[in-house]
């Protein structure tokens, strides 16, 4: 790291290539998966052929892979609270390409509640000012797969659920947000798994470090989410708007990485109360926005490509 500069500053810089990354990649998956045959979650292997034939998709998925990498350095620099904060500021980058790119046009009922996302981050940014928080590296194994398992459930509950309406004749046309729940709950855990991993690594001796990571749960948390959220999501990018599928799926990740990485990794919560009130009211008015969105679209009209 060069001299000068502060841990803070490369996991902000890092967090912004993440996000440049992160949007770039589902913009281009969502462009690849508009021609292709429908994709089912309940057949993962033709799913992941289908995709694997699509150069498009390829760019997409490794632009992803870069933005993992990226984020592994904001873990190891940043709060946890702090590092999720960051993420969600990458919507207003994908609205635009999704917009731009995809053609995409979201409501203004959904652009005013990424207006409300955006406060919501700055109310949560805010309340790390001049916190000097510790990070921590790690966290008891039990509590971490007693907050993980039953999440890991709860999304694949929820998208089997989605499913099921889906397959329903005289169905209203949906907006995905029962998709982008599910999926944004194994991404939660994925970013627990993370977190964890960066922590884990020794950049001094990454050969040395890997027993002592492959003992741990988190590779394998990060496995189990990495695929059956591959394939999940690219179902519900194939089938819902981009725009849509990707700012609630990342707010319900941001909220439960913040609320379970802050009990897991025992990062503490602000003492000082206007900081408190600050971090706790920025997630609940993203939860609360999560939740007054519509499930399902006002226009039947439904552009080529994005039903099942």
């Amino acid at each position: 790291m060069r001299e000068g500069c502060s841990p803070v500053v490369w996991g902000v810089a890092a967090a912004l290539v993440a996000n440049v990354l992160y949007s770039t990649g589902f913009v281009l998956e969502k462009r690849a998966l508009a021609g292709m045959p429908p994709l089912s979650a309940a057949h993962p292997g033709r799913a992941l052929l289908l995709l694997a034939g699509r150069p498009l998709w390829i760019c997409g998925a490794m632009a992803l892979a870069l933005g993992f990498a990226a984020q592994l350095a904001v873990y190891r620099t940043l709060p946890i609270a702090a590092a999720q904060g960051l993420f969600l500021s990458g919507l207003v980058l994908l609205l635009v390409l999704s917009s731009v790119v995809l053609g995409e046009r979201p409501s203004g009922r959904e652009r005013r509640a990424v207006a409300v996302i955006g406060l919501a981050l700055v109310m949560v940014v805010a309340s790390l000012y001049g916190a000097g928080e510790e990070i921590s590296r790690s966290a008891p194994a039990g509590m971490l797969l007693g907050l993980c398992v039953p999440t890991l459930a709860a999304g694949l509950l929820l998208y089997t659920a989605a499913e099921r309406r889906a397959r329903r004749r005289h169905r209203q046309p949906t907006t995905g947000v029962a998709y982008a729940v599910a999926v944004g709950l194994l991404y939660g855990v994925s970013s627990l798994a993370i977190k964890g991993v960066s922590g884990q690594l020794d950049t001094s001796d990454l050969l040395g470090s890997v027993p002592a990571l492959f003992a741990s749960p988190y590779p394998y948390l990060l496995l189990f989410t990495g695929f059956s959220g591959l394939v999940l999501s690219q179902t519900a990018l194939q089938r819902c708007r981009a725009s849509l599928i990707v700012p609630v799926c990342s707010t319900v990740t941001c909220v439960f990485t913040i609320v379970s990485g802050t009990i897991a990794f025992d990062e503490p919560l602000p003492d000082d109360p206007l900081r408190l009130v600050l971090r706790l009211g920025g997630t609940v008015m993203a939860l609360t926005v999560l939740l007054t969105l519509p499930r399902h679209d006002a226009d039947t009209h439904t552009p080529e490509g994005t039903r099942p």
